[in-house]
């Protein structure tokens, strides 16, 4: 049997349904992180966190940029 390809989110949701009673919930893998907000890191975090049916935003996640240091690169 075939898997029929999903072209945008109407059909994934006729398909999987929507998630408007989705409860995320907070279990022992729930953890903050000190990724930058914008880095591959926390993005991956947030994937994770979504996968797992957890809150996107830990109150302990970073807030800022304090701290960090990163590559300048001069403008052309």
């Amino acid at each position: 049997m075939q898997s029929q390809k999903i072209n945008n989110v109407f059909e994934a949701i006729l398909k999987y349904g929507h998630d408007e009673d989705f409860a995320p919930s907070e279990d022992n893998g729930f953890e903050s992180t000190e990724a930058p907000a914008g880095s591959a890191e926390k993005i991956e975090i947030l994937r994770r966190r979504v996968e797992h049916g957890q809150p996107l935003w830990h109150g302990e996640d970073r807030a800022d940029y304090s701290g960090l240091t990163g590559a300048v690169r001069p403008r052309e």
